[in-house]
């Protein structure tokens, strides 16, 4: 599959949370923890599930970034 998306990181399914429509879905990326909300029939589609290896695909027009 071929995507635009230029922001792609390689994850694992830590977690998913299913409300009525909505999923939060905890990720793992290289130790840092990453959270998506979708639908819970993306989900229920793509059959994902803690364990998988997934790719966020990040399409964003305002990133904030902070310094400590």
């Amino acid at each position: 599959m071929k995507i635009s998306g230029r922001n792609q990181l390689k994850a694992t399914v830590k977690e998913v949370i299913k409300g009525d429509v909505m999923a939060k879905v905890v990720l793992d990326c290289k130790g840092e923890r990453l959270v998506s909300v979708v639908t819970v029939d993306s989900i229920n589609e793509l059959n994902i599930k803690p364990g998988d290896s997934i790719i966020a695909l990040i399409k964003s027009t305002s990133v904030m970034l902070a310094k400590e």
